[in-house]
């Protein structure tokens, strides 16, 4: 495993306690470069700063800091600081919970997808909690994936989604994406001038959680890795809609 290289990420920003703890065990995997953003980016997806300059600051040799989104940190990184592509990208470790619907939103899955768009091993590294916090677990965990992934590689444009349980770990289970199991809540509070604005937060009803998915391993005490597709096309769904095109383009000429 000598000098492999590393990128490392995360969508909590530079000082996030759980990069730290990711950095300390990946050290073992080879040299670790650590580019993130500079401050909390959490639930930005994998949006990319277009209208506004993306600054770089240099911290030392082996961290950077950037102004911008998990993704453009990404990008710099694989583009600008490294000469050639890392043998690994991993993100996180994301304190809170990357499950089901959630990875639409997830600043730290994203910044393993624009990885694996560029053709980098990718890993999402998530905390299933926001309580109680100890990355410990998760951290030792990452290491070894991260060893099993540099020695068997992963199939092209696929990442892996890895979320870890809070307190006993029970197991590893291999896991599919869960469907919407989430309630959205929407509170409605006033600033001091009496102008309303708004908060989100979710509930999980966790009885509703799928056998094989992503949020039954979490509450099995189990850690869920979820295998997720770069490319997002219902493949299935070609065949089964191709009977629609005639007449849409039949519509069409006539137009």
């Amino acid at each position: 495993m000598a000098h492999r290289r590393i990128l490392l990420t995360n969508d909590d920003g530079i000082e996030a306690p759980g990069l730290k703890a990711l950095e300390e065990s990946l050290a073992s995997l080879g040299d670790v470069l650590v580019v993130a953003p500079e401050r909390e980016m959490s639930g930005t997806s994998q949006s990319i700063s277009l209208h506004t300059p993306v600054r770089l600051r240099k911290i030392d040799a082996n961290h950077f800091a950037v102004s911008g989104t998990p993704a453009d940190a990404v990008i710099l990184a694989l583009h600008h600081l490294l000469g050639e592509k890392p043998d690994l990208a991993v993100s996180g470790i994301n304190p809170g919970a990357n499950l089901g619907e959630n990875l639409l939103y997830s600043g730290t899955v994203a910044a393993a997808n624009e990885a694996t768009l560029h053709g980098v091993p990718a890993i999402a590294v998530s905390h299933a909690s926001r309580k109680d916090l100890n990355f410990a677990v998760a951290a030792a965990f990452a290491a070894e994936l991260g060893a099993k992934v540099l020695a068997e590689g992963l199939p092209p444009g696929v990442l892996l989604n890895v979320n870890v349980p809070r307190g006993e770990v029970l197991g590893v289970r291999l896991t599919h994406q869960s469907r919407k199991i989430t309630q959205n809540i929407v509170f409605e509070k006033k600033d001091p001038r009496g102008r309303p604005y708004y908060w989100h937060d979710e509930t999980v009803d966790f009885g509703q959680a799928e056998p094989g998915s992503d949020y039954a391993a979490i509450r099995a005490h189990q850690i869920s890795i979820t295998p997720l597709q770069a490319d997002r096309t219902d493949y299935p769904s070609l065949n089964h809609l191709s009977s629609w095109i005639p007449s849409l383009d039949a519509k069409l000429n006539e137009a």
